[in-house]
Parts: structure tokens; sequence; C-alpha cells
């Protein structure tokens, strides 16, 4: 008979959205300690670590229930991605929380309007370019899209990619340099404007 503990992430996944809350509490404890060091690392707080970590979960259960999850076979990553975007708003927030200012976020108070509105052209560019450099990274080989994956979409310094990895430093900044040599090769034979 097979167990939920025997399953793989991706049967999980499915066995939740399908009803089964059981399935994603494994998952939870399959990943908790990993998740937790990792907010940890960010917040050095014990507490806030594990609201962060309870967000995170929320947000997870959330997503799936929507059927936001589509990363099949990364479902650790995409965990990950969660609760570190979560720690870093966090500590952005508690860095902000003593400070008042009157202009907004983006600075629109003191910057003119015509300086940092963009024209339609410009949104259809670089929404082109966000589209051919997705479908680049899409072609890249599973070890080197992994590394890209980690460092530009979820943010991870090569120190945590070589922590989650187990792999040394030097081996993910090269197989960073050979993600980059061949999307800048798929790039010039596609004849985009694209730049690393």
């Amino acid at each position: 008979m097979v167990t939920l503990k025997s399953m793989s992430d991706e049967q999980l996944v499915k066995l939740f959205t399908d009803g089964n809350n059981r399935a994603f509490d494994t998952l939870l404890l399959r990943y908790k300690s990993f998740l937790y060091s990792h907010i940890y690392s960010i917040t050095k707080d014990y507490n806030e670590s594990n609201d962060i970590l309870q967000e995170a979960y929320i947000r997870m259960i959330n997503s799936l229930r929507q059927k936001f999850y589509i990363e099949n076979g990364r479902f650790k990553y995409w965990a990950l991605r969660i609760a570190h975007n979560i720690a870093i708003d966090s500590m952005r927030d508690s860095k902000n929380s003593d400070i008042k200012c009157s202009c907004s976020e983006d600075f629109t108070s003191i910057v003119p309007t015509d300086y940092y509105e963009k024209n339609v052209e410009d949104d259809m560019v670089e929404r082109q370019i966000k589209k051919q450099v997705y479908i680049i990274y899409k072609s890249l080989p599973e070890v080197q899209r992994d590394i890209v994956h980690m460092r530009y979409y979820n943010n991870l310094s090569f120190k945590e990619i070589s922590n989650i990895t187990g792999e040394s430093i030097n081996t993910s900044l090269g197989r960073m340099r050979y993600a980059i040599i061949n999307m800048r090769k798929m790039a010039n034979e596609r004849k985009s404007l694209i730049s690393a």
C-alpha cells in the first residue's frame, strides 16, 4: 500500500487539490525545517520566522486551491520562493515602520510625471522582451534552468543556492556562467535585442 510519505511532491499536490488535506500536511512536514531555516537566516528572529512560515502556508494553500501552482516537479522551490518573498517583505516593513514619508513608494511626488510614465509602445516592447527571455530560459538544460530560477526568480544568493543544492558556490557560479552564455547564444540566434 502506498503511503502519503512515500508519494512525490506532485502526487501530494494533486491529492490536496482533490480534497485530501492530509496530503498538504505531509508536504509541510517534508519541508518545514528547510523553509524555516531559510526564513530564520533572513529574519534572525524565532517568533517572526514562525509567523512568516504560517503566512507562507496560508499562501501556499490558497494558491494550490486556486490552481495557481503549475511548476511541476519544483514544489520545494515554489514553496521556498513564497517563504522567501514574505520574509523579505517583512524585513522591509520592519525597517520602514519608523520612517514617515509624505512621498509615495514610487517617488511620483518628486519625479516629473513624464519621466517615469511609460507609453504603450514601451510596455509592448518590455512584454515582448520578457516573453523572449522566458522562452530562452525554458530552453536551457535543467541544471542551468534550475540555477537561473533560484537566482533570478527566487532572488537567492549563491550561498543560499549552494546550501539548497548541497554543491559548492563555485559549481553554482559555473552553472550560472554557462546558463548566461547559452542564453546569449540563443538570443543571438533569435536575433533578439536581449542583453544579459
